[in-house]
């Protein structure tokens, strides 16, 4: 049987149906107009910091701020770049940094594919153990961190620094690889090796590509860390030629009675200038690393 339309009465026109409208449209517009917000005071420091860069001190101090950079100069930029301390704090920052982005990964990706792949005996004592170690407050271990690198010759050095930072940022980064590690299925493994590889090749080839992103995600976290820390390399680092760039840029400020703020503002932005790069650089990778893991799988 069929149903039976109705028929509209002659000369009258079917009436068109009411278009509902979206449910949550003016939650939806509410909440996007309070990120635009929240996102514009976020970045207006450091729009802020980059447009005091380009003026001198005795504009910046009056009365009537600039909110554009029109009328300004790379002159503050020039006073920076002259500087031979700048150039020794970058290396020394780009060093320390690198050294512990490497360590970290390597030592981390190791101990959170163990813990995530095997049941041993401690395994439950490891992963607690990680987790009170993050908990310590790092001021509390600077005297024995400092005697320990004195001991062993390493203070106002690279090496010690990079060691101080690797043991800082290790926990967290285990942590946030065995999170990576237990979302990628064992059974993916044992697939491959029903195929006929062996556990490490279906390891390289199959669970390696799928770890790619959290990687990347946990080295962008350890090169944000160890690039604008400023506590423990004051700690380790006493020698002025040594310097990371967070105590240069501190030691500018400190150096001058009359602080010349366009010349700070600028060494800020300079310093920023690598960990953006980085961080677009790494962006685009960890987008392609999801799509091939996704592929892959």
């Amino acid at each position: 049987m069929t149903a039976i339309q109705p028929v509209a009465a002659p000369g009258t026109a079917p009436r068109p149906a009411r278009a509902r409208p979206p449910r949550g449209g003016a939650r939806r517009r509410l909440l996007g107009a309070l990120a635009v917000v929240v996102a514009l005071a976020w970045l207006f420091p450091v729009y802020w910091m980059v447009n005091s860069a380009f003026f001198p001190t005795a504009q910046l101090q009056r009365s009537e701020p600039n909110f554009l950079p029109f009328g300004g100069s790379l002159a503050n930029f020039r006073t920076v770049l002259a500087d031979p301390t700048f150039a020794a704090s970058m290396r020394t920052s780009l060093a320390v940094t690198l050294l512990t982005v490497a360590v970290a990964l390597v030592v981390a990706f190791v101990a959170a594919v163990a813990v995530s792949r095997f049941r041993f005996r401690g395994r439950k004592g490891f992963v607690l153990t990680v987790l009170v170690v993050q908990m310590i407050p790092a001021e509390g271990l600077f005297i024995s961190q400092y005697r320990m690198l004195d001991g062993w010759d390493l203070v106002n050095s690279v090496l010690g620094l990079g060691v101080v930072y690797v043991a800082a940022v290790l926990p967290f980064t285990i942590w946030m690889l065995r999170g990576f590690a237990d979302g990628v299925p064992v059974e993916l493994e044992e697939a491959a090796m029903v195929d006929g590889l062996t556990r490490t090749g279906a390891f390289f080839r199959v669970t390696l590509p799928l770890l790619a992103p959290g990687l990347v995600a946990s080295g962008v976290y350890g090169f944000l860390q160890a690039w604008n820390e400023y506590t423990l390399a004051l700690v380790v680092m006493t020698d002025p030629d040594r310097r990371t760039l967070p105590l240069w840029l501190q030691g500018l400020i400190e150096g001058n009675k009359a602080v010349d703020w366009g010349v700070v503002m600028a060494g800020a932005t300079l310093v920023a200038l690598p960990v953006i790069a980085f961080f677009l650089l790494v962006q685009h990778r960890m987008s392609s690393g999801l799509v091939s893991g996704a592929v892959k799988g």
